[in-house]
């Protein structure tokens, strides 16, 4: 997740209406889904500036967003039926991200189904042994056709051959699906017709249609009078996820009241589905189904087996198993970021948005419901929006000086048990602002210089630091104007502005000028800028260069010079 650089105190007034769209599968790569400008009521040039893009909950971004036309692209084929199996309806979650103010809009694309698979039967033959004198109207349990398409483009009748002996009834079950049942319209005679061979066909309801056959046969068998029977039509019950490998499921038992070979009954799956086949296995004798893979809620909460049982004769009778899987605990929370504001300025105010995440559990119930935490020690707050989003605030003062980076780490909890955790770390650099002024080493800085020094010797140096960084830390030394006997204190005196050397820039003479005192400013290029002052006492060290001058006796000189305490006559 990129850092996104969000306003210091943003109207949060964010969440959009859901905006619903809709594009068929195995449309290429680049055509155009829909335009958003008109929902979202913005015009082009407001969705590039305000840099709009879409972000996405699922591992693979299928679309794009083009923040100058406001069309979302397709960025790659979809195949629907590998993206959500036979999930209806399909639907991919996308949200269109706004900055400047922020704004998430929640946009649902619905992934429509196109006629791109044929109906398709198991096998390419059936047989069924039916014996003769079978009583009128009887019916014979047809397998479905599996179309991978879905509504419409799924599987919508089935034809079958004209013949004398047989009709098709096409029936729904309670998910929608069609199946067939040969009903027997006329008595069957074993040694007029002893084999019958049809044809059925699977015809979805797509555009142009499509279709899928395979041939029945049917072997009339000479009288196995009794077909068999299931104690129950139905079984239902429960399997949690986390059930281990080699769990019996249940048994299921079928009865035939012929004798011999005619009463032998052996069970299969009528018909195996890649899930069914990968789960459950069926023992042909005894009618034990157990568990030989591991069940996953997400992917599949409900299981319907059917399961034939056929007696020696060849009659078949079948039932249903209904599992119901329940859910476990066993997908922690996922916690995606959407922004972080990167670095964060240390004068932020108080409820500063600093990111936005969202979270997400794949299980159901308390299981899913998650809550999520951080170190209450930090100067950040969660906040908890709509649609399990949560933002990071402020809530109190920052000090870039004191602590230059913060790395705040979210826990998310869920409530299932035992409870999952996921732990996701951001980092939050903090920027410098202006606000501590430079500091001098001492308040007051006293040097020496001999008198009769040469113009511009180096006399000393002064320095200062300031803790803040960048152009809030870089100094700039200047003497303050000053008065030396008459003249000013920078014709006597220079500072270099950048190291703070202070130079004589002239010949110092002891017996004129014993000290020179000077203000020297420190100021830092901030903004505003900081400043601090200190003193700098440059003392003129003499030198012996005046020789002694006799003053009594005056040489030459005819009258005595005055002595101490001496009256002049």
């Amino acid at each position: 997740c990129s850092s996104l650089a969000l306003p210091l105190a943003p109207s949060w007034d964010a969440w959009g209406t859901s905006i619903h769209y809709s594009v068929p599968e195995e449309k290429k790569s680049g055509s155009v889904v829909a335009n958003v400008l008109r929902d979202l009521r913005v015009e082009g040039r407001e969705l590039s500036a305000r840099r709009a893009r879409l972000a996405s909950k699922s591992a693979k971004q299928y679309f794009r967003l083009d923040p100058h036309s406001g069309n979302i692209l397709l960025q790659e084929r979809i195949d629907r039926e590998a993206l959500c199996g036979q999930k209806e309806p399909c639907v991919l979650v996308e949200e269109v991200v706004l900055e400047n103010p922020w704004q998430l809009h929640q946009i649902a694309i619905e992934i429509e189904d196109v006629n791109d698979h044929s109906p398709k039967f198991s096998k390419k033959e059936f047989i069924f042994k039916i014996p003769e004198h079978v009583p009128m109207g009887t019916r014979f349990h047809l397998e479905r056709a599996q179309d991978a398409d879905r509504g419409e483009n799924a599987v919508q009748n089935y034809t079958l051959t004209p013949n004398e002996h047989f009709r098709l009834d096409v029936q729904s079950r309670s998910d929608g699906s069609k199946y067939a049942e040969l009903v027997l319209e006329k008595p069957l005679d074993h040694e007029v017709n002893p084999k019958i061979t049809l044809m059925l066909s699977a015809v979805d309801g797509g555009i142009p249609t499509r279709t899928g056959a395979a041939e029945i046969i049917i072997e009339v068998l000479d009288i196995n009078d009794n077909f068999p029977q299931f104690n129950k039509s139905a079984y239902q019950l429960k399997l949690r996820e986390n059930s281990p490998l080699g769990t019996l499921v249940t048994r299921v038992e079928a009865n035939d009241r012929d004798s011999g070979s005619n009463a032998h009954i052996t069970y299969s799956f009528d018909q195996v589905a890649d899930n069914v086949d990968r789960s459950f296995k069926l023992n042909r004798q005894t009618g034990e189904l157990t568990l030989v893979g591991p069940l996953d809620y997400e992917e599949n909460s409900k299981h319907e087996l059917s399961i034939q049982a056929t007696d020696g004769g060849g009659l078949s009778a079948y039932c249903k198993v209904l599992v119901e899987v329940e859910d476990e605990n066993d997908n922690a929370p996922e916690v995606a970021v959407t922004s972080v504001t990167s670095p964060l300025p240390e004068d932020s105010p108080m409820q500063t948005v600093v990111a936005l995440f969202s979270v997400t559990d794949h299980d159901s119930g308390d299981n899913g419901r998650t809550t999520c935490t951080i170190d209450p020690s930090l100067p950040f707050v969660l906040r908890a929006t709509e649609n399990s989003y949560y933002q990071l605030v402020t809530q109190r003062p920052l000090d870039r000086e004191r602590v230059p980076e913060y790395n705040v780490t979210i826990t998310a909890t869920d409530q299932g048990s035992p409870r999952l955790t996921s732990l996701t770390v951001i980092s939050i650099p903090i920027s410098d602002i202006n606000d501590n002024p430079p500091v001098f080493e001492r308040p007051l800085y006293e040097m020496q210089v001999r008198e009769n020094n040469i113009p511009g010797l180096l006399i000393g140096s002064v320095h200062a630091s300031d803790l803040d960084v960048e152009q809030n830390a870089k100094l700039t030394y200047t003497l303050l104007p000053g008065k030396v006997r008459d003249g000013p204190v920078s014709s006597y005196v220079s500072i270099n502005s950048e190291t703070g050397n202070l130079y004589a820039l002239r010949s110092l003479d002891y017996e004129d000028i014993r000290e020179l005192r000077v203000t020297v400013r420190a100021l830092d290029k901030g903004s505003p800028p900081l400043s601090s002052q200190a003193t700098v006492r440059v003392h003129v060290v003499d030198e012996n260069d005046h020789a002694p001058f006799i003053l009594h006796p005056l040489q030459n000189s005819r009258q005595s010079v005055q002595q101490p305490g001496e009256k002049l006559t």
